[in-house]
């Protein structure tokens, strides 16, 4: 059993939640760009979630997300001295830093919880960073103060203007790059259109850019075939020959149509409990 050791909310909705969990094996090895995989109790289902950070003396692993499906519901419900039943890790790729010397670190949503700890560890490598944190609203905005430390220039987005800077993470990008910033590198992490549009802005720049791909996951070890995508022609498998992949090289279309058919099948099921059983649809 994996004990929580504490639980915040991350923005003023509420909509983003850290967890700080007991798992000395994971913190132990874990680096930035590998996840974890969780189970709430022995019935539950298994869901991989980004390790935003760890402390190798405490033995902690913090991990951050969104309660908007059964299982994360179900993790949201828990508190600190609470346990899980499995926390497995860490699994994938590590991101990769070596020679690289000013790299932008684009995060989407939630996506800039995943973005934070690759941002802090290069920063900690000496890297030059430029952090740009793209979100819809004022209310969602989370880890300003953690990226700031994390990063050698923050730019905050938003795309009403309520917060930082009024527009996407790509118009942010795009006018750094035509200032004159040469990026060695740049990672996009967060919704997949989000990744696709960001890998289309850096092509004509010739500049490499990272994504982090986290399509449909079941066993984490590439036994289940659910993560698999393509990538310069190739199969390749989220879980274990990732989740970071040249962005550019991504099939964009399959990989989102898949993720919309996944989406409409939950909501189906869904419906189709909801009449069986007479309830109302949540989640």
């Amino acid at each position: 059993m994996y004990k929580i050791i504490s639980k915040r909310p991350l923005n003023a909705a509420g909509t983003t939640i850290e967890m700080v969990v007991e798992a000395p094996l994971v913190a132990r090895k874990c680096l930035p760009g590998q996840f974890i995989i969780f189970r709430v109790d022995e019935f539950g289902e298994r869901v991989p979630l980004t390790i935003a950070d760890y402390d190798r003396e405490k033995g902690t692993v913090t991990i951050m997300f969104q309660p908007v499906g059964r299982s994360t519901m179900l993790l949201n419900q828990l508190e600190a001295g609470d346990e899980l039943a499995d926390f497995v890790g860490p699994l994938g790729k590590p991101s990769n830093m070596e020679g690289l010397k000013r790299v932008a670190v684009v995060g989407g949503g939630v996506g800039c919880a995943i973005a934070y700890p690759v941002a802090k560890g290069m920063h900690a490598k000496g890297i030059e960073v430029d952090m740009i944190a793209g979100f819809r609203s004022k209310d969602i905005v989370m880890l300003e103060d953690e990226m700031r430390a994390a990063c050698t220039n923050l730019y905050v987005c938003t795309d009403d203007g309520t917060y930082g800077e009024k527009g996407f993470v790509t118009d942010k990008l795009k006018s750094l790059i035509e200032g004159g910033r040469q990026y060695d590198e740049v990672v996009a992490i967060g919704p997949g259109v989000m990744m696709k549009f960001v890998a289309k802005a850096t092509a004509p720049y010739n500049i490499k850019t990272v994504v982090s791909l986290n399509p449909i996951m079941i066993d984490g070890t590439g036994m289940c075939s659910c993560c698999r995508v393509t990538v310069g022609g190739e199969m390749k498998f989220a879980c274990v020959d990732g989740p970071e992949f040249d962005g550019q090289l991504v099939d964009w279309d399959e990989l989102l149509r898949r993720g919309a058919f996944y989406k409409e099948e939950e909501t189906a099921q869904k419906e189709h409990i909801c009449k069986l059983t007479g309830g109302v649809r949540r989640g």
